[in-house]
């Protein structure tokens, strides 16, 4: 399995991750449990890793557009 294939499956699995933080914190809400405050920061470790690979995911095809064209010439 190459990186890119590796990143991709990764930020699938922390979207799943993040989803499930997310709606388990609205899913206590609205049962009228008030989590504890530290509850709202567990969505931000997976977003963040969320972030670095989407940004590297986006910027993937300009990087090898860049790579073949430095190639060919």
């Amino acid at each position: 399995m190459n990186w890119s294939a590796l990143i991709r499956q990764a930020h699938r699995w922390l979207s799943i991750l993040f989803t499930v933080v997310v709606a388990g914190i609205f899913l206590a809400l609205g049962l009228g449990q008030k989590p504890a405050e530290w509850i709202y920061f567990l969505p931000l470790f997976p977003l963040a890793l969320m972030t670095a690979s989407g940004l590297y995911m986006f910027a993937l095809p300009h990087i090898r557009k860049h790579r073949n064209a430095g190639a060919a010439s």
